[in-house]
């Protein structure tokens, strides 16, 4: 084993927070600003990257932090280390409500592909990298862009999601289609692609966008029901305030795709 083996317990229905039970020397790795709360004798360290590369040297470190920079995500992480001789508790909280998804990485296959900013926190040792979009179409209207995250290990990962979270389990073959900014992430073995929905009326009126995604199994596939995009969204337009882009031209669309959201 090379990731720490945490313990851990989520707590809440709505707005949740998992706690990390460590051992004495056990670290947990997290993303910054999702600290709730811990006990005395935790010692928390800022880190580049996510940690796993920290024994490799100044390169190791740099190419760690830089391929958080292109997932949009701050260069550091915080470390939290046990190091009393009893075990201690951390809490990691949801930044919107949702979801704390549990992934276990022995059982996924040593690899789990989610959402760019789903990642919460993990056992040290779990690397956090990128997924690069091999297909065009994907890359430009999937809604997640040509970049997702992709997290490597053999221990524990936790992923929040928005709303209400289903897990479906597809056979080889069967094939799921899924608004683009409702996947929370997927197995390793599981195909993901988009597909144009069609019909004039369905494209210019339907309000669903132009594309939807396709998963197609075996896997496992999380979905959320009310992405924070989504939510963002509502507010902006109920508050009256428009955003940096004409939301209702042609223009402000074209950049509405380039930037990873589908929705005109």
């Amino acid at each position: 084993m090379q990731a720490h083996e945490i313990d851990y317990h989520i707590y809440g229905e709505e707005m949740q927070y998992v706690e990390i039970e460590l051992d004495p020397q056990e670290v947990v790795v997290a993303e910054a600003g999702s600290f709730m709360m811990m006990d005395n004798g935790i010692k928390m360290e800022t880190i580049f990257g996510d940690g796993s590369g920290q024994q490799s040297g100044v390169l190791g470190k740099l190419l760690s932090a830089g391929k958080r920079m292109l997932t949009g995500e701050s260069l550091f992480m915080t470390a939290y280390q046990n190091q009393e001789s009893n075990k201690k508790k951390v809490s990691f909280a949801a930044p919107y409500p949702g979801k704390i998804v549990a992934i276990d990485l022995m059982k996924y296959g040593g690899r789990f592909i989610c959402q760019k900013d789903s990642f919460l926190c993990a056992a040290k040792g779990v690397s956090v990298g990128i997924e690069f979009s091999k297909k065009l179409g994907r890359g430009l209207f999937g809604g997640e862009g040509f970049i997702m995250q992709k997290i490597e290990g053999d221990g524990m990962a936790f992923v929040h999601s928005g709303g209400t979270l289903a897990r479906k389990e597809l056979q080889a073959g069967e094939v799921l289609k899924v608004d683009t900014g409702c996947i929370v992430g997927f197995t390793k073995d599981v195909d993901y692609d988009i597909e144009f929905i069609g019909g004039i009326k369905n494209t210019l009126f339907g309000g669903e966008g132009m594309f939807y995604a396709t998963l197609r199994g075996p896997g496992i596939v999380y979905i959320q029901s009310l992405p924070f995009s989504r939510l963002a969204g509502r507010i902006i337009m109920a508050s009256g305030m428009t955003g940096g882009k004409e939301e209702g031209s042609l223009l402000g669309g074209l950049g509405n795709l380039l930037d990873g959201d589908n929705r005109f």
